[in-house]
C-alpha cells in the first residue's frame, strides 16, 4: 500500500506541476510561434499533404535514395536554400478545450513514471534527500534522451528545448522528493 500511495503522490505532483507549468508559466509555448498567414496556410495543408495523420519533414529525402550520390546532392541544395518545418499533421480537426482524455493521459504517464521512480527507491532504500536526487536524475533523464535528440536532428528550438528541461528536472525532483519521503515514514505503532 505504501507503494501505491507513493506513485498516486509523485503522479500527482508531476502532473499539477506541468499544469502550472503551462498555464502559469510560459514553459509549455516557449518558441511557439503563430504563422503571419494560418489561413493560407491551413489551405496549403490541406492540398499539399496527404490526408494521413503523420510527421511531415519539409524539405523532404526520400531515404531509399540514399544510395543515389546526385539525389543526395540535390536535397543538400535544396535543404540550404529553402526553410525547413517538423510537422505534427493531423487531417481531422478537433477540439482542443475538450480536454478530458488528453489529461487523463497524462496523468496516467505521470503515474506509470511514478511507479518506475518507486521501484528504485524502493530498492535504493528511500528517504528525502535520495528521492530528490532518483527525482531530478530520471528528469534529465527524460530530457537528455527525448528533448535533446529532438533539439539535434529534428531543430526543435533551443528555448523549446531548454523550458522542457525545466519542466522535467524541476517537476520530478518535486516529485522524487515527495515519494521519498513518504516512502521513509516510519509506521506509527
Amino acid at each position: 500500500m505504501r507503494l501505491a500511495v507513493a506513485t498516486i503522490i509523485g503522479g500527482l505532483i508531476m502532473f499539477l506541476w506541468g499544469a502550472f507549468a503551462h498555464m502559469v508559466l510560459p514553459l509549455g509555448e516557449m518558441s511557439m510561434r503563430a504563422p503571419a498567414d494560418e489561413n493560407r496556410l491551413l489551405d496549403t495543408m490541406r492540398t499539399a499533404l496527404p490526408q494521413q495523420a503523420g510527421i511531415y519533414v519539409i524539405p523532404h529525402f526520400d531515404m531509399a535514395m540514399r544510395n543515389d550520390d546526385k539525389a543526395i546532392q540535390a536535397y543538400v541544395a535544396k535543404t540550404e536554400a529553402n526553410p525547413y518545418a517538423f510537422i505534427v499533421y493531423q487531417p481531422q480537426g478537433r477540439n482542443p478545450m475538450a480536454m478530458g482524455h488528453n489529461l487523463f493521459h497524462q496523468w496516467l504517464s505521470d503515474t506509470l513514471a511514478a511507479l518506475i521512480i518507486v521501484l528504485v527507491l524502493v530498492r535504493a532504500g528511500p528517504n528525502f534527500s535520495r528521492g530528490l536526487m532518483f527525482g531530478l536524475g530520471f528528469g534529465i533523464f527524460t530530457w537528455l534522451t527525448l528533448s535533446v535528440p529532438f533539439w539535434n536532428w529534428y531543430r526543435f528550438p533551443a528555448a523549446f528545448t531548454f523550458g522542457y528541461l525545466i519542466e522535467q528536472a524541476f517537476g520530478w525532483l518535486l516529485a522524487g522528493a515527495a515519494m521519498g519521503w513518504w516512502l521513509a515514514r516510519r509506521k506509527r505503532v
